[in-house]
């Protein structure tokens, strides 16, 4: 039997040199099969293997199409690249002036005095000064973690990886919203977990389906974001995260709470951590709020998991650098973060402004506090041939499938997320204007 993988490679060949190009449907396996002189569940293998690298994406009831802007294989922790002209996929916000506030923070770390101390190694639980920081940036009105709870990794996604690790065995199950952050679904499959979709409804998780997915079988844990869910934009108000966390405790499941664009909602919403702190372990960080190239991801943990939260850093090769510790303690301090929360705040709601302008006429669903949009497409388009579209005129836009964790039956959404904060507001209105087009024609 031929070798699987090696099939898959020259697929990713016509696809890399554009033999294959984005949108274009890939035969059924059958006759995948028949044409490669190879048994149908090599076809299958190869079919998986390829879904498996993010170069093919496969639609229940449709087949399977090349993607538009494949990501380079091992970037499980990392955001997908593309090269296309304006990249509705990243969704990184900038601050006017941005760089020059960081840079008078960093002016005294590059002391050699305070530069040889800053580039020494730091524990997983970072240092006293960073655990009193942290402690207060994330802090609500109703909600401060102890700063002993606190662990520091890279950046949240490392944050979130260390946490599946240390709740979650290779082949357990995790409940995660039906719709969920595509790098998730990604360290899931390099930890060998088990990932279990879970309704959802215009206020977020369903906490019944928590309920009837452990009942089934067992969960280990559940990972959710209460506050402008990527990508639909939905925030749990507080009657929905109290009957979250009433499950959570009568099952007793651990939660991991996502609270990564939680800066952007200015209202007096906890996290569920207010009503289940033994149970809920919090992931946020500086990426979003700051930049992402120095940045500091947090792991709030119950008190007695934070030293098995630290090993998971540690063995990961998670934990952040004493630098960027130094820096986000002066950053917090000084108030840099908070001058950039305000600043991105208000750069948020004017580019849903332009969402509003340009996209009006469809049916899209976000938040005005938000920065990202997901779009329910008209029913004559589906969403890689659109994503394909939009790849010709030099945008990259992701697909509702990127986001889908597919449940036995259910068909893959015919929606796309636009992330809005990367690129500047003329070049917005200009692809936002581009897209109501194409929606417009038919395929």
């Amino acid at each position: 039997m031929k070798d699987y993988r090696r099939i898959a490679d020259r697929i990713a060949d016509d696809i890399a040199a554009g033999r294959l190009k984005p949108g274009e449907r890939l035969p059924p396996q059958r006759v995948f099969a028949r044409r490669r002189g190879i048994a149908g569940s090599t076809a299958g293998r190869v079919y998986g293997e390829l879904v498996r690298r993010g170069l093919v994406v496969g639609e229940v009831g449709r087949g399977t199409f090349v993607r538009a802007a494949p990501p380079a294989s091992g970037r499980a922790l990392a955001e997908p690249a593309t090269t296309a002209s304006v990249n509705l996929e990243l969704n990184y916000p900038s601050a006017p002036g941005q760089s020059e506030l960081l840079a008078a923070a960093l002016a005294p770390l590059l002391r050699p005095d305070v530069l040889t101390e800053a580039l020494r190694p730091a524990p997983a639980t970072g240092t006293p000064a960073a655990r009193e920081a942290a402690a207060s940036l994330l802090a609500t009105p109703r909600w401060r973690p102890e700063p002993s709870r606190l662990a520091f990794a890279g950046n949240a996604r490392q944050a979130i990886a260390a946490a599946l690790a240390s709740l979650v065995r290779p082949g357990g199950r995790l409940g995660i919203e039906s719709l969920t952050y595509p790098l998730v679904k990604e360290i899931a499959t390099r930890l060998g977990i088990t990932l279990v979709p879970l309704r959802m409804d215009a206020d977020g998780l369903r906490p019944e389906a928590v309920a009837a997915a452990h009942r089934s079988t067992p969960l280990s844990a559940v990972y959710v974001q209460p506050t402008l869910h990527n990508p639909t934009s939905v925030t749990m108000g507080d009657r929905r995260r109290r009957q979250l966390a009433a499950v959570v405790r009568d099952m007793d499941l651990p939660v991991v709470e996502d609270r990564i664009w939680s800066f952007l909602h200015d209202g007096p919403l906890d996290p569920l951590a207010a009503y289940a702190p033994e149970r809920t372990y919090v992931v946020d960080g500086l990426s979003k709020r700051v930049a992402p190239g120095l940045t500091v991801g947090f792991l709030v943990a119950p008190q007695e998991r934070v030293e098995r939260v630290s090993a998971a850093l540690r063995s990961g090769g998670w934990t952040a650098s004493r630098f960027a510790l130094e820096a986000a303690v002066r950053w917090i301090a000084d108030g840099t973060v908070e001058h950039l929360v305000h600043a991105k705040r208000a750069d948020a709601a004017a580019r849903q402004l332009l969402v509003a302008e340009h996209l009006g006429e469809y049916i899209v669903h976000s938040d005005p506090r938000g920065y990202h949009a997901w779009w329910e497409l008209p029913s004559r388009w589906r969403a890689d041939p659109f994503v394909a579209a939009a790849a010709e005129r030099g945008m990259a836009i992701t697909p509702g499938s990127a986001f889908t964790v597919p449940a036995p039956g259910t068909r893959t959404r015919d929606c796309v997320r636009l992330g809005l904060a990367s690129t500047p507001p003329p070049e917005l209105a200009r692809a936002l204007r581009t897209l109501a087009g194409i929606a417009r024609t038919r395929p």
